[in-house]
């Protein structure tokens, strides 16, 4: 099966379609991004969303990655976000190329780190990340909801 991955950089049917497929599968407490906010993340010139196609035509996206590129004091990072491969493309290789793609893409723009986070309940995913070189940081990350509910 060939994959193919593209950075996203316009709104259409097919990408909010697999918006609408793919945000509840990544957590069922996330709310699906409307057009006005996926316009403004393509649009972004810090962030590239990646998404994976089967090869075949048909243009059905199977699997999408958001990529952000950010300067500070301690060097250029990138940051990976909302990875999600469609449940019956999982295993496939669709992740693993997604994941490769953006990384290639973020050293291309000077980043010298690539960060990511995943539950400790994705052991598949987790498992992926380790494979294409990623190590599990000696860090926590902090997050403070800005609706303190």
């Amino acid at each position: 099966m060939n994959i193919r991955v593209s950075q996203q950089k316009e709104v259409t049917d097919a990408l909010c379609d697999a918006f609408q497929r793919f945000i509840p599968q990544l957590s069922p407490h996330l709310i699906v991004p409307d057009v006005a906010t996926l316009t403004r993340i393509v649009a972004d010139p810090q962030t590239a969303l990646f998404v994976a196609e089967v090869d075949d035509g048909s243009g059905r996206i199977v699997g999408i990655l958001t990529l952000v590129c950010y300067e500070v004091a301690s060097g250029r990072k990138a940051w990976i976000e909302d990875v999600v491969v469609d449940i019956t493309h999982r295993g496939k290789g669709f992740g693993k190329v997604l994941v490769q793609v953006a990384t290639e893409y973020a050293f291309q723009r000077g980043a010298d780190c690539v960060m990511l986070t995943s539950s400790p309940q994705r052991e598949a995913a987790r498992a992926l990340y380790r494979k294409i070189g990623f190590e599990e940081a000696k860090t926590s990350v902090f997050a403070l909801k800005t609706d303190r509910k």
